[in-house]
């Protein structure tokens, strides 16, 4: 279980920005930082919170469970499609190949739900019913499972915002080949599946998900950033759902939507230029739920590292893994 004392105690200790000597940065993202060294890449999950194209908080251990999250998953779906990562030789770090990544990210979803532009709910809500060229049926309500599980792509833009796009305009536009696309689709049905059946034995709903591919420099398909973790998925609790379903309340959330709803009833986090500090109630929580999904779903105990900084001992893993 979670140790929340510990949680409050690194309320404010959370890694935010990095700069390690000896490195070489390539890229910084919204929670990530990229650096390079002796031919390697190396990818850093910092504690950052991202929603609304933009970065809202910080969560305390948030880069650790992730980064490790995604650990678990790449080796529980390797067997289905190759993956970028190489080892983790810190909690916060990966070594990854270097990949070419489609300029699509693929979301998908297992239920209609959502709170951010480019939801599913929040078109249907709107009225429309086709969908990132999917086409939705009438009469579904928040929350209700989708038949099949639907594909539904948006672009990656350097700036601005996340758009949504169908699966013909992504060929006509040449962003990925007709015969790379099938079978990311293939893929993605498939990841999706591996990690509903994982969940579900654990007790949780994987509600959807975003997933990246890229092209190693054979050709060749690669998964590649993370995969379902509870920020880069919606994951539910199963035996609550069908009742707090029926008596129009929001299910049971382990991912962060709890705190976008926060933002979007406190704010407009799309155009206000400043956003309030999200209340650090809501940061602990969030980062218990990180956690104790964590420890659930993968059968580990999270190790929380707090005795040395953070930085400092990512900077000691990454010397030792360079020199070894």
């Amino acid at each position: 279980m979670p140790n929340r004392a510990i949680i409050k105690a690194n309320l404010k200790n959370t890694v935010t920005e990095t700069n390690f000597e000896g490195f070489e940065r390539v890229h910084t993202g919204k929670v990530r930082d990229t650096y390079e060294k002796d031919g390697k890449r190396i990818i850093v999950a910092t504690d950052r919170l991202s929603a609304f194209d933009r970065v809202l908080s910080a969560i305390p251990f948030k880069g650790a469970v992730l980064n490790l999250f995604s650990g678990f998953w790449f080796d529980k779906t390797k067997d289905i499609v190759d993956n970028h990562l190489i080892s983790t030789p810190d909690p916060n770090v990966s070594i990854v190949k270097k990949v070419k990544i489609f300029p699509v990210e693929i979301i998908v979803r297992g239920y209609l739900t959502g709170t951010t532009s480019t939801s599913a709910w929040t078109a249907y809500e709107k009225g429309e019913r086709l969908f990132c060229g999917v086409g939705l049926p009438e009469g579904m309500s928040k929350n209700q499972a989708f038949e099949t599980p639907i594909i539904t792509p948006t672009t990656k833009p350097e700036t601005g915002h996340d758009e949504k796009i169908s699966r013909d305009e992504i060929i006509a536009q040449g962003l990925v080949p007709e015969d790379k696309w099938n079978k990311i689709e293939e893929y993605a049905i498939a990841i999706f599946k591996r990690g509903t059946e994982i969940a579900a034995e654990k007790g949780f709903i994987l509600v959807d998900t975003k997933y990246e591919f890229g092209e190693d420099e054979h050709g060749n398909i690669i998964l590649a950033d993370e995969v379902h973790t509870p920020d880069s998925s919606r994951y539910w609790m199963a035996d609550s759902y069908e009742e707090r379903l029926a008596n129009d309340q929001e299910p049971q959330s382990f991912d962060k939507e709890f705190i976008r709803l926060w933002f979007k009833d406190n704010c407009d986090p799309y155009k206000d230029e400043v956003i309030p500090e999200a209340p650090n109630d809501l940061i602990e929580e969030l980062s218990y739920r990180y956690i104790d999904i964590y420890e659930k779903l993968t059968g580990k105990e999270f190790n929380y590292n707090a005795d040395i900084p953070t930085l400092e001992r990512i900077q000691e893993n990454l010397n030792s893994y360079f020199s070894a």
